[in-house]
């Protein structure tokens, strides 16, 4: 496994009230109405969600640069567990012309506001059980989806990255390094299962037999 950094580009140029977060509204009730990854999620307020999810060019360069870290070609086939609304996917698309993308998301209705160019390469499903046969994919990337599971669901979540890969791989997930960076993550999240150290990550990742790359992203 290598420690990988594309997140990060994006992650650092997001400004964030930890403290507004908990003291605006009832935090238990937003993260009930977040938790359904509906509406309010997407495109609600920005206390249950993204406020808003809105393609504004800002994955193209995550985009790129995994192109050049895994030297992606036309007729490769690149995977997005936790899709989203595909962005990352049309910009992969826009960077490679003729590369093939297949997107899923839990989401329903994220997937029902997918971008129109990459709708039909993306269904909704669980990370848990992908539909892909094994070794289907060139690369498969998880962007800010696997810290949303239960242990049970992460650990063969994992192992379903791992299955349908035929080679490279890389996860992003949230984690912290000591207390400060905890108490934000608990602040900030709405729906996240997994709360974890680097450490305790890797300690995950060699349980289920993950191989592929990884990057975490920290609330400073």
């Amino acid at each position: 496994m290598a420690h990988r950094e594309f997140v990060s580009l994006v992650h650092r140029s997001t400004q964030r009230d930890y403290l507004a977060r908990v003291t605006q509204r009832d935090k238990a009730e937003i993260a009930e109405t977040a938790v359904k990854y509906d509406y309010d999620y997407w495109d609600g307020s920005r206390e249950t969600g993204y406020g808003g999810y809105n393609y504004d060019g800002r994955w193209r360069k995550v985009a790129d640069a995994m192109v050049a870290a895994y030297g992606l070609k036309p007729g490769m086939r690149v995977l997005d567990v936790g899709s989203g609304k595909g962005f990352l996917l049309h910009d992969f698309c826009d960077s490679v012309p003729g590369l093939e993308v297949a997107g899923l998301d839990i989401s329903s209705y994220a997937i029902a506001h997918t971008m129109e160019d990459i709708k039909p390469f993306c269904q909704a499903g669980s990370a848990a059980k992908l539909p892909y046969p094994d070794k289907h994919f060139d690369l498969v990337v998880s962007i800010n989806t696997l810290h949303n599971l239960y242990n049970y669901d992460l650990h063969a979540a994992l192992q379903e990255i791992e299955r349908v890969s035929r080679g490279a791989k890389y996860i992003c997930v949230e984690a912290y390094r000591n207390e400060r960076e905890k108490v934000n993550l608990m602040y900030w999240q709405l729906t996240c299962r997994a709360f974890h150290t680097p450490e305790e990550w890797d300690f995950v990742f060699r349980q289920a037999g993950y191989t592929g790359d990884h990057e975490f992203i920290f609330f400073e």
